[in-house]
């Protein structure tokens, strides 16, 4: 007669190959979410320059310039002191802000005037997830001069 309780349970190699497959489906599930994620924070960086951009559109029409490099962002949140100091000043330019905004890895935004991409205004910028210049991918800069987020890519974070 057998033992019963040899024949019950997985083998070795049934459960080498379960752990296999668990394995490669959280591959695929990490590599999807790492993906989703590289996409929300650069719809987002987006979308705070867009903020951004709106607040010193604002500044401009209401002091007939925009902030200085010497002012830059700040600016937008307490009235310059620093030449030339605004006389219509009806900040604060950015509601809800009580310090100049970082960007999605806890960097500041980057502000040149007169700018290099937007010679006739200003560029207003994220260095991307590496915080240098350049970069492809998720290390790219982010920057007012580049077209918008594409439709596939707001797709994809909603999704």
């Amino acid at each position: 007669m057998r033992d019963r309780r040899a024949e019950a349970g997985f083998t070795l190699i049934e459960i080498m190959v379960v752990v296999v497959i668990i394995g490669l489906l959280l591959t695929v599930v990490a590599t999807n979410v790492t993906k989703r994620l590289q996409t929300a924070e650069k719809v987002k960086a987006q979308a705070d320059i867009q903020g951004m951009e709106t607040a010193i559109e604002s500044y401009r029409l209401d002091n007939g310039f925009y902030p200085t490099i010497e002012q830059g962002l700040e600016a937008l949140l307490r009235k310059p002191t620093t030449e030339p100091v605004p006389s219509n000043w009806n900040g604060p330019y950015r509601k809800g802000h009580s310090i100049a905004p970082k960007d999605r890895w806890g960097r500041e935004y980057l502000y040149l005037i007169p700018g290099a991409h937007n010679s006739d205004s200003y560029d207003l910028w994220t260095r991307g997830q590496d915080g240098q210049d350049g970069g492809e991918g998720p290390n790219a800069d982010i920057g007012n001069w580049q077209q918008e987020v594409t439709e596939d890519q707001q797709q994809a974070v909603t999704r």
